[in-house]
């Protein structure tokens, strides 16, 4: 077993990270893979998410997902919500019966400066040193949970969702929004680091 974290968020809600150190025939025994997955690390990610959300709640029912046209994953009569995300060999996923959700979990790295200008907004920009990789990396994760949670894809990270000033430190909430068909939607994502890994997590 390589359960990395684990947090109840409520009765209805809760989250989990895996460090993935079984064989693909580990998972395999719990849940079933797409055969369109060819790339071994990539299997194993796919396999441990899904593996995830029946830790999280037994009763999830795994064979029922579907894929979305955005690719999200889905179930048709939202038994539950539900979010995955991996980064190297750790999968996340958070699991709902009562809201939407979303989560992302990623490794500082730094070509996240690089690309800092495609999902910041200026003004998230100016407030930010490029080289504050946890800083950004944490703001990246904050994007893609709320991208995730609006689950219908055609989003412009850096004019579509906004971050207020947020002080970093290990763990802590985000002030944040999505601005979609002339409408706001107000989020506050909470993140928590470990080293240099970081998650975000977003309840809509």
């Amino acid at each position: 077993m390589a359960l990395f974290y684990i947090k109840e968020i409520s009765p209805t809600t809760k989250l989990a990270i895996w460090k993935i150190e079984e064989p693909e025939s580990f998972f395999l025994g719990y849940v079933p893979i797409s055969s369109d997955i060819t790339h071994p690390k990539k299997r194993l990610q796919h396999l441990a998410g899904r593996y995830l959300l029946q830790y999280l709640f037994p009763d999830f029912p795994i064979h029922s997902i579907q894929i979305a046209n955005t690719r999200k994953p889905f179930l048709q009569d939202e038994q539950y919500h539900f979010s995955i995300s991996h980064s190297g060999d750790y999968a996340a996923a958070i699991v709902s019966s009562t809201d939407r959700i979303g989560i992302d979990i990623e490794f500082q790295r730094p070509t996240v400066a690089n690309i800092a200008h495609k999902f910041l907004h200026h003004e998230e920009l100016n407030a930010i040193a490029l080289n504050d990789l946890a800083s950004l990396t944490v703001l990246w994760c904050a994007k893609e949970a709320i991208f995730k949670w609006w689950g219908l894809g055609d989003i412009d990270f850096s004019e579509m969702i906004r971050i207020n000033q947020f002080s970093m430190s290990e763990e802590g909430i985000i002030e944040g929004k999505l601005l979609k068909h002339n409408t706001i939607y107000p989020f506050k994502p909470e993140y928590k680091i470990f080293e240099n890994l970081c998650l975000v997590w977003v309840i809509g």
